[in-house]
């Protein structure tokens, strides 16, 4: 399948202060606060909704085609993907703004003062996919992630005007979007991913509920965090999947983006919705057990060793055929 992966590029700095923000704070002074923080560390991940998708895909063996919108400052994040099998002919390298980037401090309390440049990102808008989909003979699937929202929406909207199969997948973009564009953004998907807040969120914000959702999209995909993920197409009895087993949870970030990676893996191989969500299960565990949602080691065999482990032999037979 050649599978494009639409949404955020950006990267992490997260640094460390060992002091405590509300030492430094004073009461009655808050109107004209100017403080400086001398840190002792800082640790820059890469990051993206898309640009995670694509790495766990990449490292499963396919090409995936990434597409979002970045700086000039993009180079080196570029080649680290393209080692790692991702094609980024479809980035859009901005001339004005930098790569979106999330700035982050935590005390040692564990408070946080943050900030988000969304920079390029908001030039997604800008992005037409036909050029890359003629550019590789055809998409046969279009996963529209979280991103400049009137770029997501262009995208769902190039996906129906072109018969091109699309995922919606808003995540945290959810909460920012308004009824008229959720609707528009979902309608006539084949799959829409989401964890079981943002399932809520949807319905909310659509005004349709479980069974008008499933009217108007193929498959729905839940995740449920440690319980799993739940899959509900329409007339069909939910497919409840458990979570694959986990060694250490270490940090959750980037591990939906994980899940993603490892089920549209899956539908590549032609495996079944059960052994997709079962291989999404298993590289979202890898992601779990470090720090950073690209620093995970995934090859064939840890991915069959996990399998196996959660599943079972009969499914790690299964992913075995399309992995080396």
């Amino acid at each position: 399948m050649r599978i494009a992966v639409t949404g955020s590029i950006a990267t992490d700095h997260l640094m460390t202060f060992e002091g405590r923000f509300a030492e430094q704070l004073i009461a009655d002074q808050l109107e004209q606060v100017s403080l400086s923080f001398l840190v002792d560390e800082l640790e820059v991940r890469r990051g993206g909704v898309a640009a995670n998708i694509c790495f766990g895909m990449g490292r499963l063996g396919l090409r995936p085609h990434l597409v979002g919108a970045v700086g000039a400052d993009f180079d080196e994040y570029r080649s680290w993907l393209e080692r790692h099998g991702v094609d980024t002919s479809g980035v859009h390298v901005s001339e004005l703004r930098h790569t979106a980037r999330f700035v982050c401090t935590t005390d040692r309390d564990h408070n946080q003062i943050a900030s988000f440049y969304a920079g390029a990102m908001s030039e997604a808008r800008n992005i037409e996919l036909a050029p890359l989909s003629d550019s590789v003979g055809g998409l046969d699937l279009v996963l529209v992630g979280a991103d400049d929202p009137e770029g997501m929406l262009r995208h769902s909207d190039e996906c129906r005007d072109r018969g091109l199969p699309f995922a919606a997948d808003p995540s945290q973009q959810l909460a920012r979007m308004e009824g008229p564009d959720v609707r528009r953004l979902i309608e006539g998907a084949t799959y829409l991913f989401t964890n079981e807040y943002e399932k809520a969120l949807a319905e909310q914000k659509t005004g349709w509920s479980e069974d008008e959702i499933l009217e108007r999209v193929g498959t729905r995909i839940t995740t449920l965090g440690a319980k799993g993920v739940r899959i509900d197409r329409q007339d069909q009895p939910p497919l409840d999947v458990p979570a694959a087993a986990v060694t250490a949870k270490v940090d959750p970030t980037g591990v939906g983006d994980a899940f993603r990676a490892g089920f549209l893996a899956g539908l590549s191989w032609g495996l079944s919705l059960e052994r997709c969500a079962q291989v999404g299960n298993a590289v979202a565990v890898h992601s779990l057990e470090v720090n950073g949602p690209q620093e995970y080691h995934l090859t064939g065999t840890t991915l069959l060793e996990k399998v196996n482990r959660s599943y079972g032999e009969d499914a790690a037979r299964d992913v075995a055929e399309h992995v080396a």
